[in-house]
């Protein structure tokens, strides 16, 4: 429309992976920009990065970057959303913050476009991204807690090594060539950068996604433990999970059993999962067709295959749910929430 109005955008933490990928989603979606402003690290100041084919170069993330900026996406780590987004919100920005500083906090909204999209206009100036590998597994879930109800869910993830950095891909990529080459490895990143021990990921399954807390949980498995309950709104909701680290380099993939409040057609349940925004069912296993991580990288959806009743509580169904952390699970489920946002105010 000629007269849509037009945004000042900043993209924080833009020369990260995530922030690569929010960038080619601004650009491939043609997000209605009037401004746009790339910011880091003093590391990365100075870089250029393209943007419609024209250099953008990377400024330093100060609190006077915000002046004038109408949405802010942020996925430069936790310390950096905390000291800046309030200083983003005096200037009149909004936020959308990808790392966990904001999640839990009862004044933020947790928003997954497609199960709570209410929930954005209840922000005082900062919307928050849930963790990757909650995302899919709600927006997977959500059809079927709205038909039937969900009183248990018990998720295992097999995680994609991108969720660490750019750095655990290296890692992983050398380590597969050293055991290849019959070489020692020498493991540097995972299963976590601040941690003493490290393990190697090469041919292996690492069971520790970030530090452990007190009761024995990962934070990776509270997150999506409390994220869960925040996003569906449901406290009553009995969740608990495995994170596992995996050597694939993209795609989340998870192993989810869930327990309905009714009784359920299985039929029923496929067509509600295929007729689901976001969602992909892709469940043929006479012709062995489940969804693979490889099929989903670089793909918006969220892909579900393995769609079965238990064997042991006929309330209750297992599936297989994929999607690209990167993208579903970050990136593109926050340029989603900023075109909400645009959407509204045009």
């Amino acid at each position: 429309m000629s007269n849509q109005k037009l945004f000042n955008v900043a993209v924080v933490g833009a020369t990260g992976a995530v922030g690569e990928q929010i960038l080619r989603l601004l650009e491939e979606r043609n997000f209605p920009i009037q401004t746009l402003k790339l910011l880091s690290s003093p590391r990365s100041a100075g870089v250029k990065l393209n943007f419609k084919g024209n250099p953008v170069e990377v400024e330093v993330a100060t609190p006077d970057s915000f002046e004038g900026v109408d949405i802010a996406l942020f996925s430069a780590g936790g310390s950096v959303s905390l000291d800046l987004i309030p200083e983003a919100i005096k200037r009149g920005t909004v936020c959308i913050d990808n790392t966990s500083a904001y999640r839990m906090d009862a004044e933020t909204p947790l928003v997954v476009p497609e199960v709570n999209i209410d929930k954005i206009s209840e922000h005082k100036g900062v919307i928050a991204n849930p963790n990757c590998s909650t995302i899919q597994m709600v927006v997977a879930l959500k059809p079927l807690y709205d038909r039937y109800g969900i009183s248990r869910i018990i998720a295992s993830t097999y995680q994609a090594v991108s969720g660490a950095g750019a750095l655990a891909i290296e890692e992983t990529l050398r380590q597969t060539k050293e055991v290849l080459e019959g070489n020692a490895v020498d493991p540097k990143i995972l299963p976590a950068a601040s941690l003493p021990v490290k393990h190697q990921i090469a041919f292996n399954a690492i069971p520790q996604i970030d530090k452990f807390t007190d009761n024995g949980f990962t934070y990776e498995e509270m997150k999506m433990i409390n994220e869960t309950k925040k996003i569906m709104g449901d406290d009553t909701l009995e969740v608990t999970t495995t994170c596992v680290r995996i050597p694939v380099i993209y795609g989340h993939s998870e192993s989810v059993y869930v327990e309905l409040k009714q009784d359920f057609d299985i039929e029923e349940v496929k067509q509600l999962l295929a007729d689901a925004p976001g969602v992909v069912l892709v469940d043929n296993p006479a012709e062995q067709q489940y969804p693979l991580a490889t099929d989903a990288a670089g793909k918006l959806d969220t892909f579900v295959g393995r769609v079965r009743r238990d064997l042991s509580n006929p309330r209750a169904l297992n599936m297989w749910i994929v999607s690209d952390n990167l993208l579903k699970g970050a990136a593109w489920n926050a340029v989603q929430i900023a075109e909400y946002i645009a959407i509204e105010q045009n």
